[in-house]
């Protein structure tokens, strides 16, 4: 755990959480009559919580504590709730726990109790993190990603993976360009009783419409201009095994007759043929658009449709699951030092909160870009935010994001690390336009190469690392 929030009505309730979690944790603190607004911007591990203030809290003032506790849930989806309350409401505190909090506290506070609770809880984590990782051993696809989540929603996609790879049904995927369409097509082939066979990958949309059909179903020698011998098509080539076709609502009428040939008969005519071939295919289809919609619109035929649609599965949008971007920030990170031999190892706890409040309209290819750009550019051995592009943060809390301010430390505390992160940045900016050259640099800052060499070293940036950066 990195993160805890305190929403306590008594000052020296949260003086005694402070004290005792402050040397491990980041605590913030948000009182029950303040709105929960801006804390949403942030990602907890775990909360504290008045059992009599959840309502107010969560802007529900007339709301039961039941309800009120589920839309606190429903805001961090991430973070375990302590709930504390008085010694003579422990029914209903404990109520709170039955209803979904992880565990819960009794007024007055001790160091020794809540040292407990959280020691409690944070090995409950350690071990439901081995027992995901144990359980999810046997989920890699072809890559060797690992398909671990902590999301309910991607928990079900899986689970319907896991049922329906063993049978020989037409799979079709649904989901937003980026939610990962391609890794489950490749997993469902791993988990199937043909995953030693051939599995052929078909991204329809990339195929120029007047050569689908050849690509798709194959081609007899003088069948067009430029057929100078015979071809298999895709689905003779996976012939036993299986087929993936990506971006399926792009193809013509045509190939969409001769598809449904193949869904109902297991045959494909080749272009130019009159002999029928029989093939053996598990065929797995994936699209972004709503083939529904497209149906009501004349441009995907109805029967096909419902062929395909024999078990549909849904994927999530990225920030419909948000409460995985560590752990594919994490593996995006593993991949990324395997391969470049460099060792950057964490990211900072202000962007997982910007991506936390980021809309990710290309999904995970999008995060992974952006971790890829930010692993390029980064000189530490943690993506900061200057790594990343300024319009991640929300332009009304950019400052806030990149610079946050603990209010429990001095003045003139506070002002050096201001002075000490803006010198930072405005020399990380100077070499990357100057891709390294020190007396470009130097000159454009007005200061010496000397005195720009003493600033790089304090500040642990290297001009190698700037070598051909624009």
């Amino acid at each position: 755990m990195k993160a805890i929030l305190i929403a306590l009505s008594s000052e020296a309730n949260v003086e005694c959480l402070r004290d005792c979690l402050k040397p491990r944790f980041r605590v913030d603190t948000v009182w029950p009559e303040d709105s929960l607004h801006s804390k949403r911007r942030r990602r907890y591990d775990l909360i504290f919580v008045d059992s009599d203030g959840l309502p107010t809290l969560v802007s529900q003032p007339d709301a039961a504590p039941k309800q009120a506790l589920d839309a606190l849930r429903k805001a961090f989806p991430s973070a375990r709730v302590v709930v504390v309350g008085p010694p003579e409401r422990t029914r209903e505190t404990v109520a709170l726990v039955k209803a979904g909090a992880t565990d819960y506290l009794l007024y007055p506070l001790t160091p020794a109790e809540v040292e407990l609770v959280t020691e409690n809880i944070e090995e409950a984590e350690t071990l439901r993190s081995e027992v995901r990782h144990l359980r999810q051993r046997t989920w890699q696809d072809a890559d060797g990603v690992r398909l671990d989540t902590q999301s309910a929603a991607m928990c079900d996609v899986i689970g319907k993976v896991r049922m329906v790879a063993p049978t020989r049904s037409t799979v079709l995927l649904t989901g937003e360009t980026g939610t990962g369409k391609g890794v489950l097509a490749r997993l469902l082939h791993r988990l199937s009783s043909r995953a030693d066979q051939q599995s052929i990958s078909v991204h329809c949309g990339a195929i120029p419409d007047t050569l689908i059909e050849s690509e798709l179903f194959g081609h007899e020698k003088g069948s067009f201009t430029g057929a100078v011998k015979q071809k298999k098509g895709k689905f003779e080539v996976a012939n036993g095994g299986t087929i993936f076709l990506d971006e399926l609502g792009t193809i013509t009428s045509a190939a969409q007759i001769k598809l449904l040939s193949v869904l109902q008969d297991r045959v494909v005519q080749r272009v130019g043929s009159e002999t029928e071939v029989g093939v053996d295919v598990r065929i797995v289809a994936a699209t972004n658009d709503n083939l529904k919609q497209e149906v009501e619109a004349g441009r995907f035929r109805r029967d096909l449709y419902y062929r395909l649609n024999v078990f549909p599965i849904q994927i999530p949008a990225l920030r419909d699951r948000i409460e995985d971007i560590p752990l594919l920030v994490e593996f995006f990170l593993k991949r990324l030092n395997r391969f470049n031999a460099r060792d950057v190892h964490d990211i900072s706890s202000t962007v997982l909160d910007a991506f936390a409040n980021y809309e990710w309209p290309g999904n995970i290819r999008e995060l992974e870009n952006l971790v890829e750009r930010a692993f390029i550019l980064e000189t530490s051995d943690m993506l900061t935010p200057e790594s990343f592009p300024t319009e991640l943060f929300d332009q009304a809390t950019a400052i806030e994001q990149l610079f946050p301010v603990d209010f429990d430390t001095p003045l003139a505390e506070v002002r050096k690390q201001a002075t000490e992160f803006i010198e930072r940045q405005y020399l990380h900016a100077l070499l990357q336009r100057n891709q390294g050259r020190i007396n470009r640099s130097a000159a454009d800052a007005g200061i010496t190469e000397r005195q720009i060499h003493k600033l790089m070293t304090k500040h642990g940036l290297a001009k190698e690392h700037y070598k051909g950066a624009r």
